[in-house]
This record gives C-alpha cells, sequence and structure tokens, in this order.
C-alpha cells in the first residue's frame, strides 16, 4: 500500500478533530474523503501533507514516515490546500516556473503530465494568479502541485465554489492522473462525487463510518427507499416524518427521500395514504439509495450509539 493511516487522534484544545483513524490506499488508486465541513478531513490531509502534527498514530507514504521522513515525503507528494494558496501577484507561468525550480525540474520536463490542462491555462499565461477565476485558479493549483511527477496527489476540497463544467472537467483530469500511476487521495463534500472514486471512506465528527467501494455501500444500503413528489413538499416533509412507523425523511432536490420501519409499504399503498391525507398530487416511487442516503444512516447508527 503506497498510503497507510493508522489510528490517527488529534486534539486542538478541547475539540477532539480525528478519533483513530485508519485505511489504505494502494498505488494508482483514487481514494475519497467524504464528508461534511467540521468532519475532519482538511486535518487529516494537512497531517498527511506533513503541515500538523498527529498527537497518535502513523502515517507513511511510499513508506516515509510523515514525521521522522518529513522531507522525503514533501518530495514526493503533490499538495493542493483548500484554499487557494499560490502567489497571486505572480503571472500563471511565474508560478509554474517557480515550483519548477523549487523541485529541480523544468516546465518542459513533465508537461506530458499537465498539458491538457496547461492548454486550457495557456492563453492566461501572462495574467497574475490573482486575477484568475475560481476554475482556473484550481487548473493552476494542480498544475504546481504536478510539475515535479509525484508519486502521490494530495486534494483538499479542490472543487468547492467551482462551476459544474470545471468539477466535470476536473474529475476527469483526475481520471487521465490515475492512469499514469499516480496515487490520489481527495476530499470532498460533495456526495456526488464519490462515485468516481476507487473507495472512499464516509467521515463524520472525525471518525471513519465506513470504507468500501461506492457501490458495495451502496448495494450494502438494508432498508427500502422511496422518492415522495408533491408541491406541497416542506408540509409533506413533516407530514412524513410524524407518520405512524417513519424511520426517517429527508429532502433530495425536489424530492424527499422516505424509509419506514417494517412492515415496508409497497409504492401505491403509501401513495394512495398521502392523498388520503390530502396531498392529492403525491407520487411514491421506489428508487435505489445514493451514497448521501447512506451517509445519513450511518451518521443516525454513530449518533445512536
Amino acid at each position: 500500500m503506497v498510503i497507510r493511516v493508522q489510528e490517527i487522534s488529534k486534539h486542538f484544545k478541547t475539540v477532539q478533530a480525528l478519533k483513530n483513524i485508519s485505511f489504505q490506499v494502494a498505488e494508482g488508486e483514487v481514494f475519497g474523503l467524504i464528508g461534511p465541513d467540521g468532519a475532519g478531513k482538511t486535518t487529516l490531509i494537512r497531517i498527511m501533507a506533513t503541515l500538523l502534527k498527529q498527537d497518535a498514530g502513523n502515517i507513511t507514504l511510499a513508506g516515509y514516515n510523515n514525521i521522522e521522513d518529513y522531507e522525503q515525503v514533501r518530495n514526493l507528494i503533490g499538495y493542493v490546500p483548500g484554499k487557494f494558496s499560490l502567489y497571486q501577484d505572480l503571472t500563471v507561468e511565474e508560478n509554474l516556473n517557480l515550483f519548477a525550480t523549487i523541485f529541480g525540474t523544468t516546465l518542459q520536463e513533465n508537461y506530458y503530465l499537465i498539458k491538457d490542462i496547461y492548454q486550457m491555462l495557456e492563453p492566461f499565461k501572462k495574467r497574475r494568479a490573482g486575477n484568475l477565476s475560481g476554475g482556473m485558479k484550481q487548473k493552476l493549483a494542480l498544475s504546481c502541485a504536478l510539475i515535479h511527477k509525484p508519486k502521490i496527489l494530495l486534494l483538499d476540497e479542490p472543487t468547492t465554489g467551482v462551476d459544474p463544467v470545471s468539477r466535470k472537467e476536473f474529475w476527469e483530469m483526475l481520471g487521465r492522473l490515475k492512469n499514469e500511476g499516480i496515487t490520489i487521495l481527495v476530499t470532498t463534500p460533495y456526495m456526488d462525487e464519490a462515485a468516481k472514486c476507487d473507495r472512499v471512506g464516509l467521515i463524520q465528527t472525525g471518525n471513519i463510518l465506513s470504507i468500501d467501494t461506492p457501490q458495495n455501500i451502496i448495494t450494502g444500503f438494508p432498508l427500502k427507499i422511496y422518492s415522495v413528489r408533491s408541491l406541497k413538499r416542506v408540509e409533506l416533509l413533516h407530514h412524513l416524518r410524524d407518520m405512524p412507523n417513519a424511520h426517517s425523511a429527508n429532502l433530495f432536490g425536489d424530492s424527499i427521500h422516505y424509509i419506514q420501519k417494517m412492515p415496508e409499504p409497497d409504492e401505491l399503498t403509501l401513495e394512495a395514504a398521502l392523498k388520503q391525507a390530502g396531498y392529492l398530487d403525491a407520487k411514491v416511487e421506489r428508487i435505489q439509495p445514493v451514497i448521501e442516503d447512506c451517509f445519513i444512516e450511518l451518521m443516525k447508527s454513530q449518533i445512536a450509539a
């Protein structure tokens, strides 16, 4: 395994940010840490990038310890923090050349790694980094992280705050980098991005809730889910939560994902009951769970425990 994280814990005064976190990432794998703000994702990735020290536990990256061998670790990783941190008063070209020089290489030597990204940046190569759009800043940060051909790429919420087109392009880039044998660990609060990873770790309040392939997490969901729609969506949400044997009801876009305890109803029975209650336009459909459904259920189980 290229990345080994073993029993990592971290405190900030009275707050325990990470609680005995453990997982491994194989060479050439795209591993996603998926969770909301405050889950501990950034703290963990900063420890891996040698910017913080853990209170307990051990991390190795390509065989090097993140504390004892921090110099070797910094040479073999590419790191893109959540907040744009390049030199905003330097141009695109100047930032790239600076990072290449720091790592003892040139833009030309590893150009093939960043070619697809840099071709989008090249028309703006004389523009200062601080004047780029969010999507272009993201591409520049990724280019600088790749310029020395890292063995491991650490990305902290790289798609937060960028437009949907840039998000799509970014994940396509990660697919191409994976084909180059680069191991990628990416954190994100967007549950839909889980499907783009080989494996994911669902994390909440410093705890890992589950680690598996996205498909296995979904397949292992033990309950039936119904999509319920009505123009009286908010009113219907409260009605569903108050129904006998209701397990959960949560808003998902323009619909409600509803789960009922045993006995589980069929769609027609549930729809008839809602229409009888006055929701004459109610439409009920049995659906497959998504990662967010699984995350919510795992989180509820953690709280109950």
